[in-house]
């Protein structure tokens, strides 16, 4: 009985002990976190007044670091604090465990020292932008006269007019690329302003261009900020295709004066416009025939008149008929491209005179001659898709792939089985489209509409058809209902300032198909605004303010897209039983909380995008009724926690073809591939796999559409099966992986990998091992590979270990970027002979790397060797170095690096750097020259005494490289 009241007394004094300890620390916590919360709130301000208002810098990377340790941190304390009023009393222990690392972290957040030097550093030097173009032909001299103005001291605004498509924005485009290469100018700036005009856009753009943020939403004081900015820098201002008048001191653009030396170019297709600003007028005169004639023969290849050498004079007689104007010689070449019969020819040319004959005015003259080759498309879907690019607004950006799936929404890829064979389809008809220079590339994957080309389109719609395009004209309600034509067949309204709908607005359009309100401040849709929309296929309110939907729209029994995207007021939906019709429903970026109400009831669901939305799970049994789904991504922000989805019913999915989410362990994942056979049929996949971990910029940004993440997983011994069609792989904090990629992952699959990243993985100690066991089906999967980076592998000694191999195969021969940090054991980083297959290296990053002291390491014959020797890395343009203390020499001391390509060379607390060791070119004389490409030679504050005591291989060479040091 004695020894069990003593037991009682023993576990009521532990629970007494702990409640009273855990009290105790989490009132240490709490006042740990105020001093870094503060912290925080003084380094934000400092970045505001230091960095972005500062022209030219940006934010240190370890200073982004440690706001996001401390985003973290806070999440974690939140946790705690949630936590505290649930947790039992025999857990409190454990708890009390979980607050004292928050506490020891929180301390170690705090020590950090993020503000030697500022927080910013200076961006690398870049005055503005290059922009893609078309080669010139026959606007030289007008395009000479506007840099003359440019060059010299007389003007200081210039006016660039002329008809549409007459090539004003194309010479200027070539003026800002030669104005970016020279070195004139401070800042070269190119800003589309359009119509309408919008101050706060065109103030959004300048600030970007000269590399700040504009804080404040007044225009006003908006303005006086950016004057102060632009008064510091002697700049180029291009404002292209300016339809208004305006003031410059209203936008915040000092006056361009002989004193400060800057210029201000206005392109325009109103000479009035320009005289308002006082321009020096340049007028862009229509090309000659010659100078047309040599720009068809460009577009439409000179190889015609060989095939078809009666055509001379045919073609002779359509390029007249472009009067000059290049964009319409551009576009009608474009649609003749590939024709080489002489019939055809003759037709065309007699449609052509046919449709300019029929309208007077050179505006309706330059949109029939663009009218001509939109009637040459080959079928109706093809310009069905193109007229549809013309409900976006002017200068739209259209993203490639989001175009086609709009095209998808529409029903033009219609009687196609599979995603895949829908984007094949869309690909083909954007290559017609871009052929016939209707759409041009921008880029990359960005497309773009020229703004005459987006005017004849809508002309080309004509009356009768049914479109309502009212897109950036600052409306601010909806129009009245007089205004909606029962024939309408699409609207768009997007980007105004639409704020409303009155209530009892009820539009008569029994035939609208597609309605766009997307980009407006719309709140609130009235239950009476559908009511007679009954044939509603599309319905796009991405970007509005809009907190619910009206319960009518479950009558819109037709509906097939529904986009929400970026409506994150939105927090649930009516619900959508009803709407068996539904093909698409896009909730990207959305605030629902919750599946909407009957979404297991469509069953003609293709997509379903709950991405970044405040999801928390998809309740079992819902999936699996969702039997067409083709495309499902569930993923959210890394500082959220995942979506829950049963990985039983995602593998019902037999159409899947995109995925993108994450699952808790290997078993779900392995579980996954075997049911989907690798994923062999996806198109695109992004999963991660264990853990959440942090943010990963180099994940998100990729363009690589399979991607990988295993966190926090224990691997084993047992290898990881790589899926088919991977990308990008990064494996993160999993135990057990003491062997070598190749030894862990079964690589055969993995055919296409581009980028691997491993991190915080203790135990690794080399990254590729070659040796008897190493597999000829490895090697190729090895040398596709471009981007490889190691973070925080403190066992990792080499990249690459060979053992018992009479001959080292090569490996890594396609590797362009290598990137190392926290990889505390390794001594050299690429042996010679392993340098020998880095050839296409670009990039080279080493940095907190303890005890590294080469980079490239001689074998042991040449140390000894009295010779100099050196080694070629033709490709390298990117050496950057940091928190290096045992760095002696970027090679080994009789070595030297030939690298010509080399463009920048980065070094940061490295203080025991002895020689850079980058040969220099000779001259005749003997006399060494810097590298042909080299732009800059970055050094920290701390590293200038490093920089007087750098050894050289000729005495000169310090004063060579001296007017290519940018001290930070």
């Amino acid at each position: 009985m004695d020894k069990m009241m003593d037991k009682m007394v023993e576990t009521v004094e532990n629970f007494v002990d702990h409640h009273r300890k855990l009290e105790e620390d989490l009132n240490e916590l709490r006042s740990e976190w105020q001093v870094l919360k503060r912290r925080k709130i003084d380094v934000n301000s400092r970045i505001q007044v230091e960095v972005e208002v500062h022209s030219g810098q940006v934010v240190k990377e370890e200073v982004k670091g440690w706001l996001e340790d401390v985003q973290k941190i806070e999440q974690d304390i939140q946790d705690v604090e949630e936590r505290v009023g649930t947790v039992p009393s025999y857990k409190r222990a454990s708890l009390d465990k979980d607050v004292r690392k928050i506490i020891e972290e929180v301390k170690r957040i705090q020590e950090r020292r993020i503000f030697e030097g500022g927080l910013g550093i200076e961006r690398a030097p870049a005055c503005g932008i290059v922009i893609p173009t078309e080669n010139l032909e026959g606007e030289i001299s007008t395009r000479d006269e506007i840099w003359e103005h440019l060059m010299g001291n007389k003007v200081g605004m210039i006016g660039v007019c002329g008809i549409g498509g007459v090539g004003k924005t194309t010479i200027m485009k070539h003026v800002n690329n030669d104005l970016v290469t020279g070195n004139r100018f401070q800042k070269v700036i190119w800003v589309i302003v359009s119509y309408p005009l919008n101050i706060f856009e065109v103030q959004k753009e300048i600030a970007e261009a000269m590399d700040v943020k504009l804080q404040d939403e007044k225009q006003m004081r908006r303005a006086a900020a950016l004057m102060e900015i632009m008064r510091r820098k002697t700049f180029v201002l291009i404002l292209d295709d300016v339809w208004e008048k305006f003031s410059l001191n209203d936008v915040g653009i000092p006056e361009p004066t002989v004193q400060n030396g800057c210029k201000v170019v206005i392109t325009s297709r109103s000479v009035e416009v320009c005289k308002f600003f006082d321009c020096e007028i340049v007028k862009v005169q229509p090309l000659s025939q010659e100078e047309s004639l040599n720009l068809f023969l460009d577009k439409v290849g000179h190889a015609v008149l060989q095939n078809v050498p009666e055509l001379e004079e045919t073609l002779k007689l359509m390029v007249k008929e472009c009067a000059g104007l290049p964009l319409a010689i551009v576009v009608i070449a474009g649609s003749m491209k590939g024709v080489d019969d002489i019939k055809v020819w003759r037709n065309a040319l007699t449609e052509l005179q046919e449709c300019v004959k029929s309208v007077k005015g050179s505006e309706d003259e330059i949109f029939m001659r663009l009218k001509f080759s939109f009637d040459r498309l080959p079928n109706e879907k093809i310009k069905n898709c193109f007229l549809y690019c013309s409900l976006f607004r002017e200068d739209y950006l259209f993203k490639r792939e989001e175009l086609i799936e709009s095209w998808i929404d529409e029903g033009l890829m219609d009687g196609l089985r599979s995603r895949e064979a829908a984007y094949d389809r869309g690909h083909a008809i954007l290559d017609v489209l871009e052929k016939n220079s209707l759409l041009e590339k921008h880029l990359g994957t960005i497309i773009e509409m020229h703004d005459v080309v987006r005017d004849m389109a809508i002309r080309s719609i004509g009356p009768g058809v049914g479109y309502m395009v009212k897109t950036c004209m600052k409306l601010t309600e909806v129009p009245n209902e007089h205004e909606w034509a029962r024939d309408l067949n699409k609207v768009s309204l997007m980007a105004n300032d639409i704020s409303k709908i009155l209530v009892g607005l009820t539009p008569k359009c029994p035939t609208l198909s597609t309605l766009i309100l997307s980009d407006n401040p719309l709140t609130e849709i009235p239950e009476s605004f559908f009511e007679n929309m009954s044939r509603l296929k599309v319905l796009d309110l991405s970007g509005t303010h809009v907190e619910a939907l009206p319960s009518s729209i479950s009558k819109l029994k037709y509906l097939s897209a529904l986009r929400l995207r970026r409506c994150k007021k939105l927090k649930c939906l009516p619900s959508l039983e009803k709407l068996v019709a539904l093909k698409k429903l896009d909730l990207q970026w959305a605030g629902i909380e919750v599946v909407p109400q009957g979404m297991e009831m469509l069953v003609s669901l293709e997509y379903l995008d709950f991405c970044y939305t405040d999801l928390k799970e998809i309740p079992i049994g819902i999936l699996s009724k969702l039997s067409s789904l083709q495309y499902l991504v569930a993923k959210k922000d890394w500082r959220s926690p995942s979506v829950k989805i049963n990985s039983e019913e995602v593998a019902r999915l037999r159409k899947l073809e995109i995925l993108k989410c994450n699952f808790d362990d290997m078993q779900d994942f392995n579980y996954l591939l075997r049911e989907f056979k690798n994923f062999q049929s996806f198109i695109a996949y992004e999963l991660q796999v264990g853990t959440k971990m942090d943010h990963d910029r180099d994940f998100e940004n990729t363009s690589h559409k399979c991607r990988l993440i295993i966190s926090e997983c224990n691997i084993g011994e047992e290898c990881i099966v790589l899926p088919d069609k991977l990308q990008h792989l990064r494996i993160h904090k999993c135990k057990n992986i003491r062997s070598s990629l190749n030894k862990t992952a079964l690589l055969e699959n993995a055919t296409e990998l581009g980028a691997c990243i491993i991190s915080d993985c203790e135990e690794i100690e080399y990254v590729v091992e070659l040796d008897s066991s190493f597999s000829s089906s490895c090697k190729p999967v090895l040398d596709k590979l471009e981007h490889l980076r190691l973070w925080d592998l403190p066992r990792l000694w080499a990249l690459v270990r060979v053992e018992g191999v009479a001959t080292q195969p090569r490996v890594f021969s396609n590797l362009k970027t290598l990137g190392l940090e926290g990889c505390s054991r390794m001594r050299k980083l690429l042996p010679l002979e392993l340098l020998q297959a880095f050839q296409n290296l670009e990039m080279i990053e080493v940095g907190g790397c303890e005890q590294m002291e080469e980079i490239i390491a001689s074998s042991d014959s040449d140390a000894s060797s009295s010779n100099k020797f050196s080694f070629t890395c033709p490709k390298l343009s990117v050496l950057q170095l940091w928190r290096l203390p045992q760095l002696k020499s970027i090679c080994s001391a009789k070595g030297v690096m030939v690298c010509d390509s080399i463009e920048y060379i980065w070094i940061r607390q490295c203080p025991e750097l002895k020689r850079i060791s980058v040969q220099l070119p000779m001259l005749d004389n003997g006399q060494p020259s810097p590298p042909p490409h080299l732009k800059g030679i970055g050094i920290d504050r701390l590293s200038k005494e490093l920089w007087e005591s750098l050894e050289w291989d000729h005495p000169n060479a310090k004063n060579i490289l001296q007017p290519f040091l940018q001290i930070n």
